[in-house]
């Protein structure tokens, strides 16, 4: 871009701009000169509404946004008038219970305490918000939990069809099983939620599928190769529909994330970042152990079903993931999460190696997953790698960061890009002064229509915050809520899931990838014809 077109546009725009009556713009500014101050400072105002509206429209054409193309959309179906899919909890203790919320049905006694917050402070709009969320249509017809007190609570939501409190109007509740198997062989049921420590995870999905029940499970996929490959199979041979519980693919700025990529605003990316950081207890999965947990209250020996034996403790049952025999440690536990965003937004498939370290460096209680991690990813087809850093021991907070020749851009909630000063794309609107390299050129915040040129500092400040919802039609809407109904809509329309069987194999192979490289002391590689993992 020369200085010569950065001349001519404005005087274009001043010469073609009316009003209705046919008062140019120039009328305007001398009508402003017979009042000496003030018409001085509007008339500079003016202009420099002028100037950064030229600049912002030039900064558009420079990056390409001036051309609209169409954002990847999200399967969002209306429900429509069929009768109620009957569902079937496995596991309602913290997040069972909050997938019951987000398919509609929550406990008495939270709507209660969110009601009086809202009572006491007008600010908080917790009930407002939950109030308003879709009737999804489902009915939950049983539920089954090793723990009674979850299975009380979780029975509680189950009849909460109005969403009142403790004394409102109820529906009839839900079926207790004493036991996920005896749930799956109920005619009853249409498809199963699955919401229990990770080594559970296959054989119910694998149970599920043969039942011919549709699926909804949290992450990982699996704790083994084998498992992975044992679900594909009942699940394809079953027809059955299974989302895997990434609500990140319901995020609006992943969806903006794909369209920066397609656009190749980066340029050619060659190095991702990911990270996971934390610094408390829970963070650290050291949960609180509820006081009524006793051999009387958990049926031990279901919950370890294919773990190895030991004697009842309080510790394993409520602090599972901090042991290999239930959970699959920072790459399947946490690292699941950032993989899946970014696969989302490039779709990288599994890797073609990895190699990790890392160890038990803080929280010294008895666990065997680290707490520590660093993993590095190698995509050589693509000329990429990515890398995946996690402590439970520091809560600095930082954001996926995808690295491009011509720029970066910075990822969580909410997206911002910015331009490197030596790129090639960019090298000419960087020396006109058009495009910036001190401050963000992109940024998108939820609730926005499209991605746009970085405009205010509170957008700015916006962009900086993690946040669990996005919205829809301008309102606020729980992103696990969406990808529950994305799941429904699968099951009923036989529309396309985000997270379904390809995207979940991609993603536990990728974790086996990191888990077997820390665990063994060498670099990986994934075997895609013999679909395995092997050792450098």
């Amino acid at each position: 871009m020369n200085t010569s077109d950065q001349n001519k546009n404005p005087k274009k725009e001043s010469r073609s701009s009316s009003d209705s009556k046919g008062m140019t713009r120039r009328d305007v500014l001398k009508s402003l000169a017979t009042f000496p101050v003030a018409g001085a400072l509007l008339y500079g105002a003016v202009r420099k509404k002028q100037l950064e509206h030229y600049k912002h429209s030039q900064l558009l054409k420079a990056l390409n946004l001036d051309n609209p193309v169409e954002a990847p959309a999200i399967a969002n179906r209306p429900l429509g008038s069929e009768p109620p899919l009957r569902l079937g909890i496995i596991g309602t203790g913290g997040r069972g219970i909050y997938l019951m919320r987000s398919a509609g049905f929550i406990e008495s006694e939270l709507i209660d305490e969110w009601t009086e917050a809202a009572r006491q402070n007008k600010q908080d709009n917790r009930i407002e918000i939950y109030q308003q969320q879709e009737d999804l249509n489902v009915q939950i017809t049983g539920i089954c939990d090793v723990f009674t007190v979850h299975r009380d609570r979780g029975l509680d939501a189950s009849a909460n069809l109005y969403r009142t409190g403790k004394q409102g109007k109820k529906s009839t509740p839900a079926k207790v099983y004493n036991h996920y198997k005896d749930l799956l062989k109920d005619p009853e049921i249409d498809a199963v939620i699955i919401a229990t420590p990770d080594h559970w995870h296959a054989p119910m999905i694998i149970e599920a599928a043969k039942a011919g029940k549709h699926i909804y499970v949290e992450k990982p996929l699996s704790m083994t190769v084998e498992e992975t490959y044992e679900i594909e199979k009942a699940v394809l041979e079953n027809n059955v529909v299974l989302q895997l519980g990434h609500q990140n693919r319901q995020i609006e700025s992943h969806n903006k994330a794909r369209e920066v990529i397609k656009r190749n605003l980066l340029g050619k990316i060659t190095l991702i970042e990911t990270f996971t950081n934390r610094n408390d207890p829970h963070g650290a999965w050291v949960y609180d152990i509820h006081p009524e947990t006793s051999p009387e209250t958990v049926d031990w020996q279901q919950f370890l079903g294919p773990a190895p034996y030991h004697p009842f403790s309080k510790e394993r049952f409520f602090r599972w993931r901090c042991w290999w025999d239930y959970g699959t440690g920072l790459t399947g536990d946490l690292f699941t999460h950032e993989f899946d965003a970014v696969n989302q937004v490039m779709d990288l498939g599994i890797p073609h190696s990895a190699m990790a370290s890392g160890g038990i460096f803080f929280f010294k209680d008895g666990r065997t997953v680290p707490d520590v991690m660093n993993v590095s990813y190698e995509y050589p087809d693509r000329d990429l790698i990515l890398t995946y850093t996690a402590t439970q021991a520091n809560s600095k907070h930082r954001k996926k960061t995808f690295y491009g020749h011509d720029g970066y851009m910075e990822l969580d909630m909410n997206l911002v890009a910015y331009a490197d000063r030596d790129s090639t794309q960019y090298r000419n609107a960087i020396y006109d002064g058009v495009i910036p390299t001190d401050r963000p050129i992109i940024t998108h915040t939820p609730g926005r229509d499209g991605i746009d040129a970085i405009s205010s500092p509170t957008e700015q400040y916006f962009a900086s915050r993690g946040l669990l919802f996005t919205y829809q039609g301008g309102r606020r809407v729980d992103t696990t809520h969406l990808h529950i109904k994305e799941w429904l809509n699968g099951i009923r329309h036989g529309t396309k899931v985000s997270c379904g069987m390809q995207e979940s194999i991609e993603e536990a192979i990728s974790a086996h990838l990191g888990t077997v490289s820390y665990r063994e002391g060498k670099k990986t590689f994934w075997n895609p014809d013999k679909k395995r993992i092997e050792l450098g």
